[in-house]
């Protein structure tokens, strides 16, 4: 069986009912526990290779105490090292008041309490008095710490463990499933960060599902219905919607809506762009709202979509935006989105892309940052240029607003005595279990517990 047999299979391992303990979300220990059971095994999205494009250009990621400097050093080439001088500690690099991370170019690296110098591998090239030392310092003394870096999607990941697997094996099956997607073409189109008063993992859980979209986001289920699935796919795992007698590609980002599909798509394309910003792009927008027009009432829904992607597709490729091709049962297989293990989302479509990332803020574990960027396919020499962005939660598109306004409640109910602990939908909810049953292999602790079936008398 292919790969995409072997997703699409997955269904057959599909989560069974448990109950997920509160202590991941709510105990201290757990969250300093993370530090060196998590965060220091796993690899860690860390940024995107284009902040980077010329030689000594850097950025910094910092997770809970731990900091990386990460250096452009050759043309093809991108190196990571401990955020720290070799002499006495100092961070190298620090990150300015209010940013999410450190970015500039330097071609070497001096600290700011001794002069200490680093060059762009990492090597010591200047120490003050350095005879004093009587020769004793070596190579191996002074210079940088190495860290594990290496690249895919587009993305620059981390991993503080010298004897991680490679990032490739930790990836897959994710890797193979989106690498036709083309996701190192994309550009942001806007990246904010916030800070939300939850643990990461409610925060990132929010977004991991369509369960919640009847209760949070009711005014979408005028365009169809949005329940779907969520499956473990090794660390990792995927979310989509079953099809029924549509398109299978309807299971992918750009989805048609239900009923007359002209007007209904027309109509969510036009409310997805106003009230969230993501998911779509201004070409498909547009063309959505010619559907009513240029097609005929009855016309099928698998030819809707048709129409519509193939004119959008068209249009972009004459102002220079070349969409991927892309087999459609692999898009169906593909899903909506993946949870890539720990942190990270990618929900991905052939055009464009919307990424989640959380991490802890400390060892509080009822705070976290909170991250969101939307990317698209530009023309070459033609993408926005873009920071990260810190925004209040109330600064937001709305319909995340809606998200969001879920985040503290969910915190402060997890803390009430009576509460007995997470039971997600087995089904829609299968990423969430996913989650957590991979957590616990990394924590020792809150494995998903079995709810057994009351014997009926």
């Amino acid at each position: 069986m292919g790969e995409v047999g072997r997703i699409a299979a997955a269904e057959e391992r599909a989560s069974k009912a448990v109950r997920i303990p509160v202590e991941a979300y709510v105990s201290e220990d757990y969250a300093r526990a993370e530090r060196d059971r998590l965060w220091r095994k796993v690899w860690l999205q860390a940024g995107r290779v284009e902040d980077i494009p010329e030689i000594g250009n850097f950025l910094t990621y910092d997770i809970l105490e731990d900091s990386v400097l990460i250096v452009r050093t050759g043309p093809d080439t991108i190196k990571a090292y401990w955020n720290v001088c070799s002499h006495r500690g100092r961070r190298l690099v620090d990150t300015p008041a209010g940013q999410r991370n450190a970015r500039g170019r330097k071609m070497n690296f001096v600290c700011g309490f001794h002069a200490w110098t680093f060059d762009l591998e990492g090597q010591c090239t200047f120490i003050q008095a350095q005879h004093e030392w009587g020769g004793a310092l070596r190579e191996e003394d002074t210079r940088l710490g190495p860290v594990r870096c290496d690249t895919w999607g587009g993305f620059i990941w981390v991993n503080l463990d010298p004897d991680c697997e490679p990032l490739r094996d930790y990836l897959e099956p994710a890797a193979t499933m989106l690498d036709p997607f083309e996701l190192q073409n994309m550009r942001p189109r806007w990246r904010f960060w916030t800070v939300f008063d939850c643990n990461w993992k409610v925060a990132l859980e929010a977004f991991n599902e369509t369960y919640h979209v009847p209760g949070t986001h009711p005014e979408f289920m005028a365009f169809g219905d949005f329940t779907g699935w969520g499956r473990p796919q090794g660390k990792h795992s995927h979310i989509g919607y079953d099809t029924g007698e549509g398109p299978k590609e309807n299971a992918s980002k750009l989805r048609l809506g239900a009923g007359d599909p002209r007007t209904t798509t027309a109509e969510m394309q036009k409310y997805t762009w106003e009230g969230v910003n993501t998911n779509t792009t201004q070409t498909l927008v547009d063309v959505a709202q010619t559907l009513p027009d240029v097609l005929p009432e009855g016309t099928p829904a698998g030819e809707v979509l048709k129409y519509w992607l193939d004119t959008a597709r068209a249009i972009d490729a004459e102002r220079g935006v070349v969409w991927p091709e892309v087999d459609p049962a692999h898009v169906a297989a593909s899903g909506t989105s993946w949870q890539i293990f720990p942190n990270q989302q990618i929900g991905h479509a052939v055009n464009n892309m919307l990424c989640y990332q959380a991490r802890p803020y400390g060892f509080d574990p009822g705070k976290c940052y909170f991250e969101v960027a939307v990317y698209e396919l530009y023309p070459d020499g033609q993408a926005p240029e873009t920071e990260w962005t810190f925004a209040e939660p109330e600064n937001f598109p709305h319909v995340l607003q809606q998200d969001f306004s879920n985040m503290a409640s969910v915190q402060q109910g997890m803390k009430n005595l009576g509460y007995r602990g997470n039971i997600p939908n087995p089904k829609a909810e299968g990423a969430v279990i996913s989650l957590h049953r991979n957590l616990a292999r990394y924590m020792g602790t809150g494995r998903p517990e079995p709810i057994a079936r009351r014997k009926v008398p």
